[in-house]
């Protein structure tokens, strides 16, 4: 069903909004960057034009203000400032309100945001021209007699996106004398010629009194699909062109061969590089399309049902002995296999659509807080599923306050240290095996430990004096309501934060580690599946139950041979190479009936940092696993993360190695009670 135009102009301006958003914040680390300030004018002046077009009428009249003071700042009439750029992205968020709900918006606050506006472009008029980097204006007033020699090379899909180079030529012409001269050395021979691509560029030498502004206006629109380079123009002796010449004089002009000269744009040596480049990022828009996040979620249930049948078809085929039947499933096997990992693929999206959003929080935090910090991202190009992106995005805001709120110290206190005035924020994403890691590291004081070991004692989640390790002191900080802050703010201090992270994470089947260096900074690190859908599983035996273990976990599998039960004396060690490595029984855990088979399994698997065997009666196979949730009304069986469909039609659960591993820590301690006491 095609969306209404009201739809289509909310997606367009939802991303038109968000580039506007990443320009306003890198305008903020560097105001006199030209091409940030035409990049959130043209944002501005887009969504005007568009709202006024689809019917958002208040839309195209706040805007209006904005887009008229960065056509100031482009000017070079006023700075943009610290001030400007607060200002434009608050009227970022009421722009977006007025969108997506133009009735639950007070008109009020558009005005009050106006009128700040306006009070800051009187107040700074005046001063603000020599706060301006002074080199465009004193450009355009040095190079002004003598006039601009300007490169262009467009994109070559230019010409399919309904522009004219050549309309645009005869508008440079309109500002005074100038001399045309095109180059081909991007153009193939005439039988791979594509006619609607365009291959040739342009040298402008333009003779007139016009300013760098006045040339860049020209190409507003297409910035995006051209290099420009824009310099002052030597004196030199030259013949004019009319200002009156048509488009087809200048196309003459463009045919005539280059002089010796070459430009820096459309030198030989680039040529060839710059088209393939141009071709290669033409074909990525072309191939890009727009899908509702529904149609993916009905299409991966789809994928998920055909993967159980498939499992079904391929189970009966291998009963019987009908050769033709055996290869038609083996042949929708390997079609169901390809299908599933394409969608999986589609489902796939760069952790930089995710780091993106963090970046005016940081802004917003570090504004508010008085804590001047650096937010520097790496990996995110780095692909999770769509699902695990948005539900990554509640935890790592949490993560992010508190690593600027208790970890990033004030400008006086790191004033006495080694460290730089400026704090930093690290959010990096990378894989590992199967897993994605995500690390959110700061260079602030690092954690108190005595101080979460006295809170703890104080709440009687530990008896006074009871040895702990680090590690185990920093977990209480998952504990809920557990909080050091010494006073509640609007950010933190009710201790509903990292106990609401570690839930989440654990939800999607992740793990959470926290490491710090008193004085150095914290790293939390998550642990995260790829996906939340199919994953690639290994079937196993306990009793008469199956169940499935996430291959993901799994290191490697050994026999439990007797020697080595009888070497290991009831302590559950097992010696892997030189390692000893703890096992847990399923058979114990899960409390199985029948006898154990004689020649039982271990898998041994890795959970964080920690080696685990699990003891099992039978290895079948490995299954791809569709996953199914579990009611509501298993919560609380923290063993299993879920269920799925095997090929006879029963059900078998998936285990959460992380909780295994954590109630045969529990239970292994419970049994050593009473032999303490």
């Amino acid at each position: 069903m095609a969306l209404d135009p009201a739809e289509t102009f909310r997606q367009e301006a939802s991303d038109l909004l968000d580039s506007l958003e990443a320009a306003l914040l890198d305008l903020g680390q560097t105001p006199q960057d030209g091409g940030l300030i035409d990049a959130a004018f043209r944002a501005l002046h887009t969504i005007k034009g568009s709202g006024a077009m689809f019917g958002f009428d208040r839309v195209a009249a706040f805007t209006h203000d904005f887009e008229t003071a960065f056509d100031l700042i482009r000017k070079g009439k006023i700075a943009a400032g610290c001030d400007i750029i607060t200002i434009s992205l608050a009227a970022k968020d009421y722009i977006r309100t007025l969108i997506d709900d133009p009735d639950a918006t007070d008109p009020i606050i558009g005005e009050a945001i106006v009128q700040e506006l306006q009070g800051l472009i009187a107040g700074g008029a005046g001063a603000s021209q020599a706060i301006c980097a002074p080199s465009a204006t004193n450009e355009a007033a040095t190079a002004g007699a003598d006039g601009w020699l300007v490169e262009i090379a467009f994109e070559p899909d230019i010409l399919r996106n309904g522009s004219n180079p050549l309309v645009l030529l005869d508008d440079l012409r309109a500002l005074g004398s100038c001399q045309v001269t095109a180059h081909l050395g991007a153009v193939p021979e005439l039988e791979a010629l594509d006619p609607e691509a365009c291959l040739i560029s342009w040298t402008i030498e333009i003779r007139a009194g016009c300013s760098r502004e006045d040339i860049e206006d020209v190409f507003m629109f297409v910035r995006d699909e051209i290099k420009l380079a824009i310099m002052p123009l030597e004196p030199a002796a030259y013949e004019p062109v009319p200002p009156s010449a048509t488009q087809a004089e200048v196309l003459a002009e463009a045919v005539v061969p280059a002089p010796v000269r070459e430009p820096t744009l459309a030198s030989p040596e680039h040529a060839g590089a710059e088209k393939a480049e141009y071709v290669r990022r033409a074909e990525d828009r072309a191939s890009t399309v727009r899908v509702q996040a529904e149609r993916l979620d009905e299409l991966m249930d789809r994928v998920g049902e055909l993967v159980i049948a498939q499992a079904r078809l391929s189970q009966l085929a291998n009963s019987g002995s009908d050769l033709a039947i055996k290869s038609i499933a083996e042949e929708i096997e390997r079609l169901a296999s390809g299908l599933r990992d394409s969608t999986m693929g589609v489902r796939m999206v760069p952790m930089g659509s995710l780091f993106g959003r963090f970046r005016r929080l940081v802004h917003d935090l570090s504004r508010d807080l008085g804590k001047p910090v650096d937010f520097v991202t790496a990996g995110e190009d780095t692909e999770l599923d769509k699902t695990m992106i948005e539900r990554l995005a509640d935890p790592l805001v949490h993560l992010i306050r508190n690593a600027i709120d208790h970890g990033i110290e004030a400008p006086v206190a790191r004033a006495g240290t080694v460290k730089p005035e400026t704090g930093r924020i690290e959010l990096a994403a990378r894989y590992v095996g199967a897993q994605v890691l995500v690390t959110v590291r700061d260079d602030g004081a690092g954690l108190d430990t005595a101080r979460i070991r006295s809170k703890a004692e104080e709440q009687g989640l530990v008896a006074p004096g009871a040895p702990l390790s680090e590690h185990e002191i920093h977990q209480f900080l998952f504990h809920p309501g557990f909080s050091t802050a010494r006073t509640i703010s609007a950010l933190s201090g009710r201790g509903v934060g990292m106990d609401v992270v570690k839930r989440t994470i654990e939800a999607m089947r992740g793990t959470i580690d926290l490491a710090t260096v008193p004085g150095h900074g914290s790293t939390v690190t998550l642990r995260l599946p790829l996906t939340l859908a199919i994953i690639e599983g290994l079937l196993i035996r306990v009793g008469e139950g199956r169940y499935i273990i996430p291959l993901s976990a799994v290191e490697e599998c050994v026999e439990l041979t007797a020697a080595e039960e009888a070497r290991a004396r009831g302590r559950s060690f097992l010696n892997v190479r030189g390692d000893l490595v703890p096992f847990l029984r399923l058979r114990d855990l899960f409390d199985a009936e029948g006898e154990a088979d004689p020649h039982q399994k271990i898998i041994i698997t890795t959970t964080g940092d920690t080696r685990v065997g699990l003891v099992v009666d039978q290895i079948i196979g490995s299954h791809q696993t569709v996953i199914k949730s579990l009611s509501k009304l298993h919560a609380d069986v923290t063993m299993f993360s879920g269920a799925t469909i095997l090929g006879d039609g029963t059900a078998a659960l998936i285990l959460d190695v992380a909780q295994l591993v954590s109630l045969g820590q529990n239970r292994s301690e419970h049994d050593k009670t009473p032999e303490a006491a």
